[in-house]
């Protein structure tokens, strides 16, 4: 029983909610006050039955569905109203979902290939000129038929009355007679409507007129824009609201320079938006019914790809094909020294290469693309130095520089700093040790890919390799080599040259040894002289079960990386041959097991060069 009755409690709360849905959907769409009466009987009776329903406990209650409400019909997507008016029309686009059967914009569309760099002013579309104001009204609004107007009287006569202008731009005031309003300003139509009356009543009646509603405009839209047609609005929206309403210019055929408003066929403003973008102006327009927006064809543009904070297509008039005129649009970055122009003239490839002085003056022809460079030779450049040292860090050289000449200049404790074994870290080093690391990742993944199978379990054993090989090159490809230059070796240090934002380190003196890799515990541990490599390995921990013990790694203070192998082996012989030295790195590397010999290679190779160049071990 109680189960039951637990049934019937969620069956009517069901009821309720359903009920609820179906009252506000058919408010959504009420169309009079009748309708929302209706409504509310509808709704009342509703729970009458389903109270009675609960209490009893019997099945009932009929189903509520918004489709049983009588209501006014309306088109889809219309706005709701608590009351009957003329001239309502869908404020809210479709943001560009398309009916079914209904063509798209790439049906339409012929397929052009994507511009360089994006039209100068092309943001405009993606900001908020779609947003309405609730009335639409200001001042410099001009009455319009189907406006309404809220007129008061009171003293020796009272009258109050919101009417509606008619079709003839008149409104009609009881004892007075038509007053034409229409093409009158809002702010204006007060004293208008008031002189008119003050030549009935002369004496001791006061006025107060206002205008209460405008009324929608519906304007086409037609040359290359997305979406063209006839939209609704209001007479004080901007033709950049009308232009958002039909999806915005087509960035490759239409023109943001040149965009006509016409009213009887005749041009009453040209907007373009370089100026709005540049100085704010737009034309001041209040739009009438019928008033078409035109948008011609795309006139003459340059694209800048490269070096200026303004990097876009631009549209130029004939007389602004200048290079000046592309520098105040483009605004090239700081230290930029010349220019790149490449093009056609003639029919021929043209191409020019300019200070940016000399740019101001250069005559630009249609579909030239310019590049600012940066192309001044450094002659005073930044070296940055690390490790053991108490002068600054930085430090500025003239360009020639070398290595020993710097050196001179740095000061350092010997008792603090191992300056016998300086190294550097130069970031074009760093640059060709990532391309060389990629290219053999590369070379690994094309030769596991396209490996021959003979079998079906060989090829499932395959799959999982693959996986596994791509689990460990997605790991290799996020190690960031050091880009280290050894520059000493046995107490002497190569006097080279320096480059631009070389590191000078100095390692500073230590007396541990850092084991890492394929070690238990990897740690540092004080070094002891009479300690070999298989010392420093056993006091790690020993071994991993994948570790390498034929080619362990020792990496010296000065960046030089040595071999070493505990167990005999084709390229050393005992336990530990390298003497280990304050500072050094012992890094064992893991044993590969791969059945392919070729995968094997290169998978070693890998390992090596991401050991030396970033001085780890990629498991």
């Amino acid at each position: 029983m109680a189960e039951s009755m637990s049934v019937i409690r969620t069956l009517s709360t069901l009821g309720k909610v359903v009920l609820a849905c179906a009252c506000f959907s058919s408010l959504a769409t009420a169309q009079s006050l009748a309708d929302l009466q209706q409504l509310r009987e509808q709704a009342q009776q509703q729970n009458s039955g389903n109270s009675a329903t609960t209490g009893t406990g019997n099945a009932q209650t009929q189903a509520v569905s918004p489709m049983n409400v009588q209501t006014s019909r309306t088109l889809p997507g219309a706005r709701s109203s608590m009351s009957t008016s003329t001239g309502q029309y869908n404020k809210e686009p479709r943001s560009g979902v398309s009916l079914p059967g209904e063509p798209t914009v790439e049906d339409v569309f012929p397929y052009s290939e994507p511009l360089v760099s994006p039209p100068f002013a092309a943001n405009l579309f993606i900001g908020g000129f779609e947003s309405e104001r609730s009335s639409g009204l200001n001042e410099n609004y001009l009455i319009a038929p189907g406006d309404k107007i809220s007129i008061w009287m009171w003293g020796a006569v009272n009258f109050s009355d919101v009417v509606t202008v008619d079709n003839q731009g008149n409104i009609f005031i009881p004892n007075i007679g038509p007053v034409h309003v229409a093409d009158t300003p809002a702010g204006s139509v007060n004293a208008l409507v008031t002189n008119s009356i003050k030549r009935i009543y002369t004496n001791d009646v006061n006025t107060y007129v206002n205008l209460l509603t405008s009324t929608p405009v519906a304007v086409y839209l037609t040359g290359p824009v997305i979406r063209p047609g006839q939209y609704a609005g209001l007479a004080s929206d901007s033709v950049l609201y009308y232009l958002k309403r039909a999806g915005g210019i087509d960035f490759n055929r239409g023109s943001f320079r040149k965009i006509d408003i016409r009213r009887e066929g005749k041009v009453i403003a040209t907007a373009d938006l370089y100026e709005f973008i540049r100085e704010g102006t737009l034309p001041g327009v209040s739009f009438k019914d019928g008033d078409t927006i035109v948008v011609h064809p795309v006139g003459d543009r340059v694209t800048v790809a490269d070096g200026a904070n303004n990097s876009y297509t631009f549209e130029f008039k004939k007389d602004e094909l200048m290079g000046e005129t592309l520098l105040d649009y483009a605004r090239p970055r700081d230290f930029i020294s010349h220019v790149s122009v490449a093009g056609l003239r003639s029919d021929q490839q043209f191409a020019q290469y300019v200070s940016l002085n000399e740019f101001n003056n250069v005559v630009l022809q249609s579909g030239d693309e310019v590049n600012f460079i940066n192309d001044h030779v450094a002659k005073v450049y930044q070296i940055n130095i690390e490790g053991g040292h108490t002068g600054p860090s930085k430090i500025m050289v003239d360009r020639g520089t070398r290595l020993q000449d710097v050196l001179d200049y740095i000061h350092v404790d010997p008792s603090l700093a191992s300056a016998s074994d300086v190294y550097l870290r130069r970031e074009s080093v760093a640059q060709s040790q990532r391309e060389l690391i990629e290219q053999s990742l590369q070379r690994l993944e094309r030769s596991i890919y396209t490996a021959p199978i003979s079998s079906t379990g060989e090829g499932s054993i395959r799959v999982q390799e693959a996986q596994l090989v791509s689990d460990f090159i997605e790991r290799a490809r996020q190690v960031e080599p050091q880009g280290k230059v050894i520059v000493a070796e046995n107490g002497e240090v190569a006097n080279v040259l320096l480059e631009p934002n070389d590191t000078i380190v100095i390692p500073e003196a230590t007396d541990l040894i850092h084991v890492g890799g394929e070690v238990m515990m990897p740690q540092a541990i004080v070094f002891n002289k009479d300690a070999t490599t298989a010392d420093y390995v056993a006091w790690a921990g020993g071994f991993t079960q994948r570790a390498d013990d034929e080619r362990i790694l020792i990496i010296r203070q000065n960046g030089i990386v040595e071999f070493d192998s505990i167990h005999s082996s084709l390229w050393s012989e005992g336990e530990g041959k390298l003497t280990i030295r304050p500072g050094d790195q012992v890094v064992v590397l893991p044993s590969i097991d791969v059945k392919s010999l070729q995968t094997i290679k290169d998978i070693t190779q890998i390992i090596y060069q991401i050991a030396v160049a970033a001085n780890v071990a990629t498991n």
